[in-house]
């Protein structure tokens, strides 16, 4: 009976909570959600606890901004949980969001969490979710969402690979018959990209910049090989603060510059890929020959990404349609035929 009404106040949803950005598909109605996993807390000496100032989109502005009693913090790093209390309270605002405020909404979730989270770091997952007032929650593996999401034959007896590219983790997986074959996650994305930035405008510029800056400047124009034709290459104007003098200074950078910044992560995502190559059986093989990599995530945007996996492996690269939903779309596909995905999924207890 209890269950019955909490499915009549509730909207069941899938949640990819990663490290940048919080996706929300609700079945029935699609991706509802899309703000930046960040909050923006305040210390209560005298309760000793934190409270909650903002949330999403409008903590993100507070990044970089804040007065000493302020912090705007991200909750999550390389995709797992790194401040439950705050972690918990995001989820509850996003669900809260969503259901109108309504106190009696308690959803099945569906929650992503990347390969290399442990046992230890699911289980802090599947309980922030649960405090944040779900009456049943399930994991599963971004590789197995974004490969869904894809539209990848992954329930064929055939080999399907998919190359997800998020804010904390880079996660290559090879499906077939429904499961996992192989998979693989490096704490290597979008995060180490900005921070690859902000060093080499720190030491090449005697600039520093902060991690908004850093993203404007990979999205605007970042890129993973360096043009050719350098004569017109596009570069940006950038701000910051001199490390010599301590006041504000406005600098340069261009697109081979970036390129430059960014090939030892770009390297490493290449030889994850190339990794998974290796270890994966040579039928599968010949399959992921014909069908390509499937590349998914926010940081699969990164120009020339898929050219320099292309040139590195000699296998068609492509990437998806709206990479940025790519998982959330999976995960909610996988939460409408429960029926039918309930064996990819897990709980904790």
């Amino acid at each position: 009976m209890y269950n019955w009404l909490m499915k009549f106040f509730s909207a069941d949803m899938a949640i990819d909570l990663g490290t940048a950005n919080t996706l929300i598909y609700v079945k029935g109605r699609g991706i509802v959600l899309n703000e930046p996993s960040v909050v923006a807390v305040a210390e209560n000496r005298l309760l000793g606890r934190k409270e909650i100032l903002a949330v999403g989109a409008e903590a993100k502005k507070m990044f970089g901004r804040t007065p000493g009693t302020i912090s705007a913090v991200r909750p999550l790093r390389d995709g797992v949980i790194a401040d439950f209390e705050v972690a918990e309270e995001m989820i509850k605002y996003f669900i809260r969001k969503i259901h109108h405020r309504n106190l009696l909404a308690a959803p099945l979730i569906i929650i992503c969490v990347p390969s290399c989270a442990t046992q230890v770091e699911r289980r802090a997952i599947q309980e922030a979710a649960d405090a944040a007032g779900a009456r049943k929650v399930y994991i599963v593996e971004e590789s197995t969402a974004a490969a869904i999401g894809a539209g990848l034959p992954v329930e064929k007896p055939v080999g399907s690979m998919v190359l997800d590219i998020g804010g904390g983790t880079s996660e290559v997986a090879v499906m077939s018959l429904g499961g996992i074959v192989y998979s693989n996650a490096v704490r290597v994305a979008g995060d180490q990209m900005d921070l690859d930035i902000i060093n080499y405008v720190r030491k090449t510029k005697n600039l520093l910049i902060g991690e908004n800056t850093a993203e404007d400047i990979k999205k605007t124009i970042g890129c993973a090989i360096a043009p050719k034709d350098k004569t017109n290459e596009m570069s940006m104007k950038i701000k910051g603060r001199d490390l010599l003098s301590g006041t504000p200074r406005e600098a340069v950078v261009t697109e081979s510059q970036i390129a430059s910044a960014l090939s030892e992560t770009v390297a490493k995502i290449v030889d994850t890929v190339h990794n998974a190559l290796e270890a994966t059986p040579p039928e599968l093989s010949a399959d992921i020959a014909d069908l390509g990599v499937a590349m998914t995530g926010g940081g699969s945007l990164l120009r020339g990404l898929d050219a320099a996996i292309r040139a590195a492996t000699g296998l068609p690269v492509f990437v998806v349609d709206q990479p940025l939903g790519c998982v959330a779309r999976g995960s909610g596909k996988m939460l409408s035929t429960l029926d039918k995905t309930q064996h990819m999924l897990q709980t904790m207890y």
